[in-house]
């Protein structure tokens, strides 16, 4: 008996990529793979790189050196094919303020040039996904931050994308909008769209990313399922310390002496791998509260850099 395999290619494959522009590195030989049917977060502080790697995933920007292959195409050589069955929502808003949502997806559809008779129902069902539906004869103008951004992914999903890169989904939105959103992203991943995504918000690639990477003054410097960088670098428990700024440091030099990692938090500094920290440690600094450790904790590790 014959036996076929059929051996999917990677959503996305970024090999060896350098982008300079003048004296300025700012992608540093960059490699990446993105599974099909995955939501990958790409995390960075500013100036790591993420927006250039994300221009030259469409073909904005060209790399310096090295390959990148999207949907099996490759890119910018086959960048026309390739954004032909990608979205993309950009972090500007760069909405026409004087159509309706309705009129906005109309001319996307026709730019993507969904058959005449099928533009209707890819517009109701992108009004749908986004929750616009009672709002697709208002101007967009008219619409709430929150009601933008679902308009902006909607439009990038006008066409039934495979691929949907989503640069800094949810930047400046209040909690309740984000979380709305979240909803979203989370759904076209249950039905097997692949999700690239962009963002500042530790939380939001912890909570949705599959798989998820790291970068720092364009080079990447973890890569992994948020679980897995957990285990690597801050393991299960972090023990929180509050005081005056010397106690800090008193606590921090300790800790260095001990081998023991350490962030600060704001006005606190966190002592990570707790579970494993000596007992006598624990002795002479008592005041402490445990809580679990989180991506954020891995992402100032190895960055050396606060959130923004």
């Amino acid at each position: 008996m014959v036996v076929d395999f059929v051996i999917m290619t990677p959503a996305l494959e970024v090999r060896d990529v350098v982008k300079r522009f003048g004296d300025i590195t700012a992608v540093d030989h960059l490699t990446l793979s993105v599974e099909r049917g995955t939501c990958f977060g790409l995390l960075g502080p500013n100036g790591a790189g993420k927006s250039t790697t994300m221009r030259m995933l469409t073909g904005q920007a060209v790399a310096t050196s090295g390959t990148i292959s999207v949907l099996g195409l490759d890119v910018p050589r086959e960048g026309k094919r390739a954004r032909a069955r990608m979205g993309v929502v950009p972090q500007i808003d760069n909405l026409d303020l004087q159509l309706t949502c309705r009129a906005n997806l109309w001319a996307w559809a026709a730019m993507y040039r969904i058959p005449r008779e099928k533009r209707q129902a890819a517009v109701d069902r992108a009004l749908e996904i986004a929750s616009l539906g009672d709002r697709s004869n208002s101007v967009a103008e008219d619409l709430s931050g929150g009601m933008r951004r679902r308009l902006l992914i909607a439009r990038g999903l006008i066409h039934s994308p495979e691929l949907v890169l989503l640069d800094e989904p949810t930047v400046g939105l209040d909690p309740q909008v984000r979380a709305e959103l979240w909803s979203l992203i989370d759904q076209l991943r249950s039905e097997g769209v692949t999700i690239v995504m962009s963002t500042h918000y530790i939380e939001e690639a912890e909570r949705l990313a599959d798989d998820v990477a790291i970068m720092n003054h364009g080079r990447l410097v973890a890569q992994g399922a948020p679980e897995t960088l957990l285990a690597a670098h801050a393991g299960v428990q972090a023990a929180e310390f509050y005081g005056s700024p010397s106690r800090l440091r008193q606590i921090e030099n300790a800790a260095s002496a001990a081998g023991l990692s350490t962030r600060r938090t704001g006005p606190s500094i966190s002592v990570l791998r707790a579970e494993s920290v000596p007992p006598s440690f624990f002795d002479e600094f008592d005041d402490h509260v445990l809580r679990a450790s989180n991506l954020e904790d891995v992402f100032v590790l190895l960055t050396g850099e606060g959130l923004e």
